[in-house]
Formats: C-alpha cells, structure tokens, sequence
C-alpha cells in the first residue's frame, strides 16, 4: 500500500486525472489524502468533488478555504466572488449529496508519522490541542449548528489564541487557523493580509511553521494553500501547494521514511 499526499486541485479534474496515471494509483491498494480546496476557480469542480467522493475509503480530504466558501455560498450565506466556479455543482442533480460529504470532512487527519491540514496551525497548538481543537470545530461544521457558524465564519478576528476566547468566535479562529493561515507573529498573532512568498513580507510576520519554540514543531505536517511559496520541506513541514491552477505544478509525495516527490506540469486556466 502507498499513501500519496496531493496538493490543492481547485478544479483542475484532468490534471488530477494525468497526476494519477503518472504515479500508477490503485484506489484497491493505495490511498489519497488532499491538502483541501478541492473546488473553486478552475473549470471542474464538480467532477473533482464527485470523483474523490466515488474514491471511499482510498481518499481522505482535509477542509480548505475553497470548500467551506462553497458549503456557505450552498447555504445562501454568501454571495457568489466574480471568480467564483462553483455554479456547476450548486446546480448539479447530486448537489445536495455532494455537499453533505463534503461538509463531513475533517480539518486535520494524521496516522503514526505525519499529520494533514489545509494551511497552518498557531504556535499555542501541540499535537494533543490540535487534535482536541479540530475536532470542536467539526463537531460544528457537521452538527445542528453548521448554519448558525456559516452566517459568522467570515472575518478575520479573534487574531490570537488566548483560553478566553469562547463560541462562535473560538470557532471562527479555529476554522482560520486550519484553513487561512500563512504569516503570524512570534506571539501567533495571525495575519491575513500577506499571502507572497516567504522574504517579502513585513519583517515582524514570519510563516506560522518558522516561530521558534512552537509547539508543533516534532509533529510531520503535510499542508498546502500558500501556492506562493510553493514546494516546501523543512521545519518538519511539507508545503505541496505548486500552483496548479495559475499553470505550475500539481504535486504528490509518496508518504515512507524517505518522502518522495512527484510533480506534473499544468496549463493552468
């Protein structure tokens, strides 16, 4: 059995398809675990959510950005972005089925040697916190509560993980940790407005995998979301967003005690 770890799609179904050829995957023996943000800008987010879901238990994805704006815009809880792709699976036939399975994905997945997430964690958080924290922010997203948290999950506060921090809001800042993050301060303080690569950022913002002393620093973190930084090993992270969808890369790496990478150029939309 091998484990492929696969970077952001957002859509760009054909170039999975040629990735998975390339690596010679067999849903009967190995498996796939994705970084999150299936769905949005490129031009086939429909059958990429369909094709994982088909996968079963031979595909694990962790919840990015893009998905949850595509659960919320299903909810009527936001407005479609001019960029926006995801019409085709709002008005598909299996729409509603689709989107109940994908509302049911984790935040974090993990076995006995690396971790999964979409984009970064606080410093604050070991392995045992960041467990405990996804799983009270699933319980949300998956429970009676998911349209209640929908109506708030967009904003960029609390900024810093503090014990006070209570409901929706802990929720929120949860969700942005998981999901959002790239920068923070040494202190954690999150910060949303810088997303290019590491060097051009205010010199008081580091990415959130850099601060010193954090307390996830033995755990082996698979993440993706900063298509900017792009492939990334270092810190006991593995950055493996390239950018497919502006006409980078897409990128696998085979999971074992040597990681190993295998990428595929793309045209990009």
């Amino acid at each position: 059995m091998a484990i492929y770890a696969i970077g952001d799609i957002q859509g760009c179904y054909d170039d999975l398809l040629r990735l998975l050829e390339h690596i010679k995957f067999d849903d009967q023996v190995d498996q796939l675990w994705f970084t999150g943000d299936l769905v949005n800008r490129g031009p086939k987010s429909l059958e990429t959510l369909r094709f994982v879901k088909s996968l079963h238990n031979s595909a694990i994805t962790v919840l990015g950005n893009h998905d949850l704006h595509l659960i919320a815009t299903s909810f009527e809880q936001r407005k479609p972005r001019k960029k926006d792709t995801l019409s085709p699976v709002l008005q598909a036939d299996d729409s509603d089925e689709l989107l109940y399975w994908l509302r049911h994905q984790p935040l974090f997945h993990y076995n006995d040697d690396f971790c999964l997430l979409h984009a970064g964690l606080p410093p604050q958080w070991g392995f045992a916190k960041t467990k405990k924290m996804a799983l009270k922010a699933e319980a949300v997203l998956q429970g009676d509560k998911h349209l209640k948290f929908f109506r708030v999950m967009y904003g960029n506060k609390p900024h810093k993980w503090t014990a006070y921090i209570h409901g929706m809001d802990k929720i929120r800042f949860i969700v942005n940790c998981f999901t959002r993050m790239r920068y923070c301060k040494i202190n954690g303080y999150l910060d949303f407005k810088h997303n290019n690569a590491p060097g051009t950022q205010p010199s008081h913002l580091m990415p959130w995998f850099t601060v010193p002393k954090r307390k996830s620093s033995e755990m082996k973190i698979i993440f993706g979301h900063w298509s900017t930084l792009g492939y990334y090993q270092g810190h006991n992270c593995f950055a493996i967003d390239t950018g497919c969808l502006w006409g980078g890369q897409l990128t696998a790496i085979k999971l074992g005690e040597k990681v190993q990478r295998i990428s595929i150029d793309c045209e990009g939309i």
